[in-house]
């Protein structure tokens, strides 16, 4: 191919970087059209995913490249193959056993190596050189090496041992001038060929990758629609286009191949939401991890305001902006019996025979788990308590608009909240923190836990629900689902723990819950 003195090679490594938002399982025909788009396009290598020793929890067949799949892809593509080798998981010693598989398959194998553990990654990659494998060698966290001056004097040592050695701008942080000076600092150390992969949380992957060729680096990263961990990398399409303008590229750059391999990948974009963001933006410009954000945005009901908060929080080294009086339950009055209320639309649905029953009940304490339905019970003397998670002070805000004070107590998770604090200012004296959440190590800062527990220690002995109904139907999406079986987890763990009965008094499809009807207990004398 022609490349018009252009020498700087591309890999694509969508299937591998874009397994962390579909758990490294794709459709076959997805990437059959993958390979056979690619086959049509300037790109020298693919990278499929990993190979990985066993790992407890679920990840799929890209993440550990099976025989069987290493052949399909082989036989599918015409370009050179890359896996790449965790090194936080992966020793010298386990090499000859991961890529004996890969031999007469996979043409480079890729090291992803924390900086802090580059001398140990060297043994790791001399036993990739002696399988006969080109090596690359992935250096993570760009924009934090300046820090790092024992990893700087050992940059040197991959000579010899690496093919090439990439700088990776895993916080998406970095900025033009800094890849010019980090390309500086490892080209005065080494003569290994040098290479970029950068993230996108900055919008900066396009100007950090065409700087790093100025600079003169042989070969870039990128992913189809930028598909990849957090905000995700530059896309592929958009260098391909910015190169063949630029005409570094064939003239007659397969637009209708490029075309054919974006479209299904747009598909899944809207799916799974990968892009920049505000907190991809934060993360970023604080050179902060984008695993926990990435978790925040994908797979919890977390705010932007909750998350820009949580950033703030640890790029001020905090543990949280703000501590709260603990309430001290043993001055609040006891109840019997309490009802939860969620945010699923039963609660308002059947919010008059709910009233009734909670004005034969004057006793029960009611405790909304979410604001979304507090303003249907607005106007009952019960007394009331609002979990303030995450973002839930200014849903109450927008809830109630404060042109009076709301009767109850604003509850909160213990010191340290994981998403910070925020409090609205007409509810700073009455608001309290919880000293514990006993039944659940997982998910406690969760709107369910927060009001279990609120449950437990106003002295419940039954607690009804409404407002948990459930999701259906084949169109929810993963937040829904992750959610889902979030609060039925939690349920099943508070069960185990307290011999409380959760009765949810509207239908619902939680199994952990038990069902009774709010008409019949309005019936009942």
């Amino acid at each position: 191919m022609d490349r018009k003195g252009f020498d700087v090679k591309i890999l694509d490594c969508t299937l591998r970087d874009g397994g962390y938002y579909t758990n490294w399982d794709f459709d076959i025909n997805l990437v059959q059209n993958y390979f056979e788009s690619f086959n049509k396009l300037p790109v020298e290598y693919l990278e499929i995913g990993y190979r990985s020793n066993p790992m407890k929890s679920y990840l799929g067949e890209y993440f550990y490249c099976p025989p069987h799949v290493l052949q399909r892809c082989k036989k599918s593509s015409n370009k050179k193959l890359v896996i790449i080798l965790n090194e936080k998981d992966v020793r010298a010693k386990d090499a000859e056993a991961l890529l004996k598989p890969c031999i007469g398959y996979i043409d480079m194998v890729r090291l992803a190596i924390d900086p802090q553990n580059f001398k140990r990654a060297l043994s790791l990659a001399e036993a990739v050189k002696k399988l006969g494998f080109e090596v690359g060698f992935n250096v993570m966290y760009m924009s934090a090496w300046e820090n790092q001056k024992e990893f700087l004097g050992q940059i040197r040592e991959v000579n010899g041992i690496a093919d090439y050695f990439y700088m990776v701008d895993s916080f998406g942080g970095v900025y033009p001038e800094e890849v010019k000076k980090t390309y500086d600092i490892v080209r005065n150390q080494t003569d290994v060929k040098i290479g970029f992969h950068g993230h996108n949380n900055l919008q900066l992957g396009l100007i950090n990758t065409l700087t790093a060729i100025d600079c003169g680096v042989s070969i870039v990263d990128a992913t189809v629609t930028g598909m990849g961990r957090g905000a995700g990398n530059l896309s592929t399409e958009l260098l391909l286009t910015a190169l063949n303008a630029k005409g570094k590229l064939e003239e007659n750059l397969d637009f209708n191949a490029l075309s054919k391999v974006v479209d299904p990948f747009a598909k899944l974009q809207t799916s799974y939401g990968w892009g920049s963001n505000l907190s991809y933006m934060v993360s970023g410009a604080h050179s902060l991890p984008q695993k926990e954000v990435m978790e925040w945005v994908t797979k919890r009901y977390y705010s932007l305001n909750s998350i820009i908060r949580a950033l703030s929080n640890q790029s001020k080294g905090i543990k949280d902006n703000q501590e709260l009086k603990k309430l001290d339950f043993e001055d609040v009055k006891k109840h019997d019996s309490v009802l939860l209320i969620g945010g699923g639309p039963n609660a308002v649905r059947h919010s008059i025979a709910i009233k009734e029953f909670l004005v034969k009940h004057p006793e029960i304490a009611v405790v909304h788990a979410s604001s979304k339905n507090a303003k249907s019970f607005e106007e009952i003397s019960n007394e009331q308590f609002f979990c303030l998670v995450g973002n839930e002070g200014h849903r109450l805000e927008e809830v109630f608009n404060f042109k009076s004070k709301i009767s109850g107590k604003c509850i909160l998770p213990p010191y340290p909240r994981k998403m910070g604090t925020y409090i609205p200012n007409a509810l700073n004296d009455c608001s309290y923190e919880l000293s514990k959440v006993d039944f659940t190590d997982r998910f406690a800062d969760s709107h369910t836990a927060i009001a279990l527990q609120t449950a437990i220690e106003l002295g419940a002995k039954q607690i009804f629900l409404t407002g948990y109904d459930g999701y259906s139907g084949d169109t929810i999406g993963k937040k829904e689902q992750d959610l889902f079986l979030e609060n039925e987890m939690l349920f099943d763990q508070f069960t185990r723990t307290y011999d409380v009965p959760l009765i949810s008094i509207t239908s619902t499809l939680y199994e952990g819950l038990k069902e009774d009807s709010i008409y019949s207990k309005i019936e009942e004398e």
